[in-house]
């Protein structure tokens, strides 16, 4: 009779094994199945969102390839009924503007306005960020100040000094500009990062015998690499966009950059706009390479700051 009673309890405990682990299974499932749902749907609200802030480019990419008269066709195709790639050959040869020249100019406007800034935020940062000295809050203060100057603003007063020294519609000129303005910027990026590396590290570093240009270039460097990417980002966009000045310092049609070479393309009377689309996508496909090739360090950059 023990033995029985005993196989009964053994039965009894292993029919209760047999429905937990079934009642856990249904759980794991129904739990999967939420999990999964939720998924699917961050997944299309993020595509959602993703269509609407790329519909404006998707528009403008497919109206690159229109003829002049279907954009301006009433009602609207938004598929074009002949696809023209040519308008990306011929508006390099249209009488309103060199664009090659221009893009010329683009690029060595923002490439050189972003080294200048690199060069010289860089020791201002690390600078302001490690030594305590007298007059260092309102020095900073006043280069968050110049933040609040644009170029639109005072483009007019810095035409007359460059006419005034002579370096008027050059691309030096527009160097200088860029570099200005996006100085603040790029200090007080870098500054944050530089003053969250430990005092320790470069005593340890100074201890082991290394200078302080080798303590900078092989220990902090490294660290803020991420801080120092996300500034020259920020700062070769920002070149890259600028009109206002351009528009006002640069008169030959050579020396202006793509923002105001687009804008021949649109008269008082009619407008080429397969040109002005095309030239937008052209301006837009370096910024997007660039990103896409710094993308991992830009990432973790803006999260550092945002910690900071």
């Amino acid at each position: 009779m023990a033995t029985t009673a005993t196989k009964s309890q053994g039965d009894e405990r292993a029919k209760k094994s047999v429905r937990a682990s079934g009642d856990n299974g249904r759980t794991r499932s129904r739990g999967g199945q939420r999990h999964g749902g939720r998924r699917w749907l961050m997944a299309s609200a993020g595509a959602v969102v993703a269509l609407f802030f790329l519909a404006p480019y998707l528009v403008m990419l497919i109206g690159s390839f229109k003829r002049h008269s279907e954009i301006l066709r009433i009602p609207a195709t938004y598929v074009p009924t002949e696809w023209v790639p040519s308008n990306y050959a011929s508006m390099w040869s249209t009488p309103e503007t060199p664009l090659a020249y221009n893009l010329v100019s683009t690029i060595i406007i923002s490439a050189c306005g972003t080294l200048l800034v690199l060069v010289v935020a860089m020791p201002a940062a690390y600078y302001t960020a490690k030594h305590r000295f007298p007059g260092r809050l309102a020095f900073l203060l006043l280069v968050l100040v110049t933040q609040m100057l644009q170029p639109t603003v005072l483009a007019a007063g810095l035409f007359r000094q460059f006419l005034a020294i002579g370096i008027d519609d050059t691309w030096l000129a527009m160097i200088l500009v860029n570099g200005a303005f996006n100085l603040s910027f790029a200090v007080w990026i870098m500054h944050s990062f530089f003053a969250g590396v430990p005092k320790e590290i470069d005593e340890a570093a100074m201890i082991d015998g290394a200078s302080k240009l080798q303590t900078l270039r092989r220990v902090t460097l490294p660290v803020v690499w991420p801080g120092i990417v996300t500034a020259i980002i920020f700062t070769f966009v920002a070149c890259w966009n600028e009109f206002a000045a351009s528009l006002v310092i640069l008169t030959t049609a050579e020396n202006q950059p793509l923002t105001v070479a687009i804008t021949k393309f649109v008269g008082q009377y009619d407008s080429a706009w397969q040109y002005v689309f095309g030239v937008s996508i052209v301006g837009i496909v370096p910024v997007i390479i660039l990103f896409a090739l710094v993308e991992k360090r830009l990432v973790a950059g803006l999260t550092a700051g945002a910690i900071k």
